[in-house]
């Protein structure tokens, strides 16, 4: 991200190419997040074409075409929608809107893939899993602090090697830079950001069902608050949660917005990650004060202490597994069970907050 704010959230990794040019067409539409930016450049670096972008907004577009030139402006999104060649619409429109652009993309034959966070309601949820399973589309989610960090993608890989032995819990921090007058007024908006936790705590609860292996998990409890934006009463400034999965495994997380104008990027995230048999910590963005950047591991284990870093060294295989598994039908990148289940946990997690600064 940005050292900013982190609105125009665009890593670049090596190019990983699974198809030839020309093979998987998309577009972009919906440009309200500049987290469109790595969704796109992700799947170009897997071999993506580009086709389409559309928004009603000219700025947006006119700002999205100096990035990828390559694309064409659609005069409307039925016309990207009535395209046989487009396999797949990338999206980051307003929250509260996701849902809706999700499902007429998918009747329109199309998979769908959406920022995070991919919708802002149980109805909308409900809704969303009645279209996939009328069509057989996908409605994936841009999870991008774990599937576009590449410590992020590394710690997975320990995971699934058995580094740590079996994941009892997992804790996340997830502080984000404000800077509110670089925001839309929508990012002010309750009804159409969803709230801190629906936010950017679905990042967070994303990646405790991943590493921990669970498929289900339950709000013990959770907290939201406004402690120095009065000038924006519907901002969640401050929000977290502990969560038990359904094999025992726990979460508790932190997120809010209150990174200090000093820090040299958009937020310290960082992940710890316990196991029976060792600890993982990951330095997603920035090791303080090192001037080493972001994607520092830490591993102890009955090996020793190690530490690695994997700036440049992983890449990004999600984007890859989309393409492949848009194309063969399969769920490798991420199954759709999972890509929900994050999503109404994030939901629930919201609506049953208590307001501590209230």
């Amino acid at each position: 991200m940005s050292s900013a704010d982190g609105m125009n959230y665009a890593p670049k990794g090596k190019p990983n190419p699974v198809v030839q040019p020309g093979e998987f067409v998309f577009a972009a539409v919906g440009l309200d997040h500049g987290h469109i930016f790595g969704q796109c450049n992700g799947l170009i670096e897997a071999g993506a074409t580009l086709k389409w972008v559309y928004d009603n907004d000219q700025a947006k577009v006119d700002n999205f075409l100096e990035k990828f030139p390559q694309a064409k402006q659609a005069a409307t999104l039925d016309q990207i929608l009535e395209d046989s060649e487009v396999k797949l619409v990338a999206a980051a429109a307003i929250p509260s809107e996701r849902s809706a652009l999700g499902i007429r993309v998918m009747r329109a034959g199309k998979d769908y893939f959406t920022d995070k966070t991919p919708l802002t309601s149980i109805d909308q949820l409900e809704e969303a899993k009645k279209v996939v399973e009328e069509t057989g589309k996908k409605y994936m989610v841009y999870y991008s602090e774990r599937i576009h960090v590449e410590s992020a993608v590394f710690a997975g890989d320990l995971v699934k090697q058995g580094a740590i032995g079996k994941v009892i819990q997992v804790t996340g921090f997830g502080p984000h830079r404000l800077n509110a007058p670089s925001r839309p007024d929508w990012f002010f908006k309750k009804e159409k950001y969803g709230g801190i936790l629906c936010d950017i705590g679905s990042h967070q609860i994303e990646q405790f069902l991943f590493y921990a292996g669970c498929e289900d998990a339950e709000i013990l409890h959770s907290k939201i608050g406004n402690y120095a934006h009065p000038e924006y009463p519907e901002l969640d400034d401050y929000g977290d949660a502990t969560l038990r999965g359904d094999n025992g495994a726990t979460q508790f997380f932190r997120v809010d917005w209150f990174t200090s104008d000093g820090l040299s990027t958009w937020g310290d995230g960082r992940t710890f990650i316990v196991g029976t048999e060792g600890t993982i910590e990951v330095r997603k963005y920035v090791e303080l004060a090192k001037g080493t950047g972001g994607n520092q591991v830490y591993l102890v284990n009955k090996d020793g202490e190690q530490h690695f870093d994997v700036n440049g060294k992983v890449g990004y295989p999600f984007f890859g597994e989309l393409i492949k598994d848009c194309i063969h039908r399969t769920e490798n990148a991420m199954t759709q069970k999972h890509a929900f289940k994050a999503a109404e946990l994030c939901v629930l997690a919201q609506q049953k907050a208590i307001d501590v600064t209230k």
